[in-house]
């Protein structure tokens, strides 16, 4: 199995589970915050939703600069909308890594903002770290906010407290 075939395979298994993460965020809720310090409900889970956006640069730019004015975040009106985004990203990314060979996964690629650096390293690194991580880590956000509104949180790595053996 390629290095590429191997972050697809993991893209896949990860974005079911978020998927279902994402179907039950409330769209009632999206100006919630947990605190005045943390995002929105809505900004966070449209976050999440556009992530494996982030592929898209990483696998076909030489760097994604911030600093251009480019960037837009994502703000969803619905979870439909957010679901929508969520599966469009996923499938982009996808196949942009059907299209990729392990050598090209080497090359150097930059995140940053300016003269300001976020990341640099390669390809594959970007990929693992930028949004397969980054999308693992903001889920779990996700799912603590779902938790303090009551909502019924899916499995995610085994059953929950609402879904799986004593649930």
């Amino acid at each position: 199995m390629s290095l590429c075939q191997s972050l697809a395979a993991e893209l896949q298994q990860e974005a079911k589970t978020t998927r279902r993460i994402l179907e039950r965020v409330p769209e009632g809720s999206f100006d919630w915050k947990p605190h005045e310090k943390s995002m929105s409900l809505g900004r966070l889970a449209g976050h999440v939703a556009e992530l494996p956006s982030l592929i898209a640069p990483a696998l076909t730019q030489d760097e994604l600069d911030f600093a251009t004015g480019q960037y837009q975040p994502f703000a969803p009106s619905s979870t439909a909308e957010l679901l929508e985004r969520f599966d469009q990203t996923v499938g982009q990314a996808l196949e942009l890594l059907g299209g990729q060979t392990d050598e090209s996964m080497g090359q150097e690629w930059r995140l940053g903002s300016g003269e300001q650096t976020f990341f640099k390293g390669p390809r594959a690194a970007a990929v693992r770290v930028l949004a397969l991580n980054h999308v693992v880590h903001h889920r779990g956000q996700l799912s603590v906010y779902l938790r303090l509104l009551d909502v019924a949180v899916p499995s995610i790595y085994g059953p929950s407290a609402d879904e799986g053996p004593g649930a």
